[in-house]
């Protein structure tokens, strides 16, 4: 029971001039002026390849605007929860890291804060778990500090374009509209939308699609019961089907000391169709409902009090990518093809979730390199765009090897780069030697 003179004696007088009442009537002009944002380099895309080339181009001393279509930045990195930097290190249990950049200051952010990073060294491929939570005020602190213009919310209506040039891109918010005028663009958006939007030339898979993930983060689990990586996939192949899940495989994802997992446990179509779209991503929520409850089933020891404290947005492997002017192909990423005009290298896997129940998985040896050439990254019809990230040129086998963040990461530096070296010119007649020399520790560095 409260005593109602122990809250008189708490309430702070207050004069009438402390209060304002007053309201306003507006109304949106019929010539409203869109804002209008003028930058040396524009980046699509707020990803793993979009936040690096951002923070490479400013760096450089070029002006920079980033745009994304989320209200926050990181892209599926942060808000598809994804929960694994992968490729970033070459294989083996004692693999040396391939990609530097922003790689380091992030690595080194996140391994100073307590419970935000956990390296997973196996006999084959080396995997770095981060806090999602970290890694998005990392990413913000970042744009922060390197002087990056922020565009957040904005979904793109038109590209300009002459000739073989993108002038500036149109885009909506909620606030208002926005006109970007830039010398040049990343386009790190993922689908290669800039591209697309553009009218040049994309590709896309010809024979069915290439399945995402709806992720999970579960809390309250016992970490000493997670189950292994070869028992859960097991106890799926068995079960699966009893609760209507399509992937017959999956993984979990723990921090030690957290009480939380990371589930990667289903698949989910994710098409270019807008209103499918939308259909897709709240079916791909119903799975993950589903896995969780094999979960808690299956598993009670370690997931029996456990309940979902996030759904992350749909994450997206592969949709539709720029024609460049080569196609990095799955038979260079088995030769470890070192191309002229290299600019990153990854080991990992051919990972290709071409298949509802499952996914290919081809392993790579110990001092296994593949590159990424820089001829994948710039689409053929345009003079000023470089791609980085999931929708460079390659087919798609080769493509789901080095669509992991620590190969985007080199891409997205080097597109930063080649912009920077193209200035108002094409990025087709750069100096490719000048450019190798700029981003040598993603291509030499074995410390």
């Amino acid at each position: 029971m409260t005593d109602d003179n122990d809250n008189k004696n708490t309430e702070l007088p207050m004069s009438a001039s402390e209060v304002t009442a007053g309201t306003k009537i507006v109304r949106r002009a019929a010539n409203q002026k869109p804002s209008r944002v003028v930058a040396d380099i524009c980046v699509v895309g707020s990803g793993a390849a979009g936040m690096s080339a951002a923070i490479e181009g400013a760096r450089a001393g070029r002006k920079v605007v980033l745009v994304d279509s989320l209200p926050a930045l990181g892209g599926q990195a942060v808000n598809s929860i994804i929960g694994t930097f992968c490729g970033l290190f070459s294989n083996g249990s004692d693999g040396y890291q391939f990609t530097h950049g922003i790689a380091d200051d992030l690595l080194g952010d996140l391994g100073a804060q307590e419970n935000a990073l956990f390296y997973r060294r196996g006999p084959h491929t080396t995997v770095v778990y981060y806090d999602e939570v970290a890694l998005g005020r990392w990413v913000e602190k970042a744009m922060l500090a390197a002087g990056v213009t922020v565009i957040v919310g904005a979904v793109m209506r038109n590209v300009r374009v002459a000739g073989r040039r993108v002038t500036g891109i149109d885009l909506s918010t909620r606030y208002g509209d926005v006109e970007v005028e830039a010398n040049g663009f990343v386009d790190a958006s993922g689908d290669a939308a800039l591209v697309w939007q553009a009218g040049f030339a994309c590709r896309e898979p010809d024979d069915g699609p290439i399945y995402g993930t709806q992720m999970l983060i579960v809390e309250n689990i016992d970490e000493s019961k997670v189950p292994s990586r070869e028992e859960l996939p097991a106890r799926m192949r068995e079960k699966a089907g009893d609760y209507g899940l399509l992937r017959r495989e999956g993984l979990s994802f723990v921090i030690p000391g957290r009480g939380v997992a990371a589930m990667n446990m289903t698949h989910v179509e994710t098409p270019l169709e807008p209103l499918e779209a939308s259909r897709k991503g709240i079916e791909g929520k119903d799975q993950a409902d589903r896995a969780f409850a094999f979960l808690r089933n299956e598993f009670p020891a370690c997931f029996g009090k456990a309940r979902i404290r996030a759904y992350g947005l749909p994450g997206i492997r592969q949709t539709r990518w720029i024609v460049g002017r080569q196609q990095l192909s799955v038979d260079d990423v088995r030769a470890g093809t070192k191309f002229e005009d290299a600019i990153g290298r990854t080991a990992w896997p051919i990972e290709l979730h071409d298949h509802g129940s499952g996914h290919h998985w081809h392993i790579f040896d110990k001092d296994h390199v593949h590159y990424v050439p820089f001829g994948s990254l710039t689409p053929q019809e345009a003079e000023n765009i470089v791609a980085a990230g999931r929708c460079i040129d390659a087919d798609k086998a080769a493509l789901s090897s080095v669509r992991v963040m620590g190969p985007c990461m080199a891409m997205g530096a080097a597109a930063a780069h080649a912009l920077d070296l193209a200035g108002s010119g094409s990025v087709h007649q750069i100096d490719i030697d000048a450019l190798k020399w700029r981003v040598r520790d993603n291509l030499e560095r074995t410390d």
